[in-house]
């Protein structure tokens, strides 16, 4: 069990933010898992997981001990030449699953190619694209408990999912660290291409899921920056919902806003749309720009602090505030202490 005091998270960031950990250890199973929390607890230190660094905005200290989830990992629970069940641990990249699941013939997640981070990470933000959920296809998770070092299952519905969002971002799901995730997906299942600019990467064919998969992961590639390349996060802001009586007010004013129905009551609105109407593509500051091929991504040029990060999304979030009465609430999880509270 190797643990590293003061520890920079530089290269544990997709941003490539500076960031220190006060204290820092890989998980690269469930057994050293469970020997770092009695470590922690028994310091009286917070802990927090993280996977690629591809969600978040680290501040420039981070207390506590940082859990780099590593465990690898897929297990075949089931397949009966239509359903199939994989377990997959946490530490496994998202998208070399979603690649390694359609080489396999087995469906329901390429809709979901190539978003960036950790399969522990997608049931924490509910990552969707495309006309697909994760929580769609989720059946449990397998979690341990900070507090008690106990192993629990959560069902898809204790998991409470909605937009970007569940159980694990409310204060009840703090102390659980997902370990693994179960899949339900399929053989034969419906191909999923209603979504309009997959419909137009399709040109109205009738697709396999191997041409969705293609699909998303060509149009990913041109719309969103390679992390790898320039320093980002993805979507920086949340498509905000709102109760149907806003969303007309709204259309009458910005005809061309685009509005979407959801499952709930509430109408989702284009944040990226909004952005732009207010000249944000391609402005810099302090280091910082939005992207030029897409508006909800923040891009990190040379900046080396959250606050410059954080500095431009409070600009955007205001000007949106102040023209369309729409609050923007940003995707990734902002973690640490900042400079200002260090001093």
């Amino acid at each position: 069990m190797a643990v590293e005091a003061s520890f920079s998270l530089k290269r544990c960031n997709a941003l490539r933010l500076s960031a220190t950990a006060q204290w820092f250890a890989r998980a690269e199973s469930l057994e050293s898992l469970q020997a770092l929390l009695p470590w922690a607890r028994e310091r009286n230190l917070p802990v927090s997981p993280l996977g690629e660094g591809s969600n978040v905005v680290l501040q420039p200290r981070v207390e506590g001990l940082v859990l780099q989830m590593a465990l690898k990992g897929t297990l075949l629970q089931r397949d009966d030449g239509e359903q199939v069940r994989l377990r997959v641990a946490a530490g496994e990249n998202w998208h070399d699953l979603v690649a390694w699941c359609c080489e396999k013939g087995i469906y329901g997640l390429e809709n979901l190619a190539l978003i960036p981070g950790s399969v522990g990470a997608a049931p924490v933000q509910n990552i969707g694209a495309y006309g697909v959920e994760v929580a769609q296809r989720i059946v449990g998770v397998q979690a341990i408990d900070i507090q008690t070092d106990a192993l629990v299952y959560l069902t898809a519905e204790d998991c409470q999912f909605s937009y970007r969002s569940s159980v694990f971002k409310q204060p009840k799901g703090k102390s659980l660290i997902i370990t693994a995730v179960d899949f339900q997906l399929h053989r034969n299942m419906a191909v999923v291409a209603s979504y309009p600019t997959l419909q137009a990467a399709l040109h109205g064919a009738e697709p396999s899921h191997e041409d969705v998969f293609d699909a998303v992961v060509k149009v990913r590639s041109q719309r969103l920056p390679d992390p790898k390349k320039i320093p980002n996060v993805g979507s920086f802001f949340k498509n905000p919902l709102v109760p149907t009586d806003v969303a007309k007010r709204l259309g009458a004013r910005f005809p061309d806003l685009p509005q979407y129905d959801t499952d709930s009551a509430l109408i989702k609105l284009s944040a990226a749309w909004m952005i732009d109407d207010l000249g944000w593509r391609g402005k810099e500051v302090d280091g910082v720009a939005v992207s030029e091929a897409h508006s909800l991504v923040l891009v990190n040029r040379t900046a080396t602090s959250s606050a410059a990060v954080l500095g431009l999304a409070e600009a955007i979030q205001q000007s949106v505030e102040e023209r369309f009465g729409v609050e923007l609430v940003l995707e990734p999880q902002v973690l640490g202490v900042s400079d200002d509270k260090l001093q």
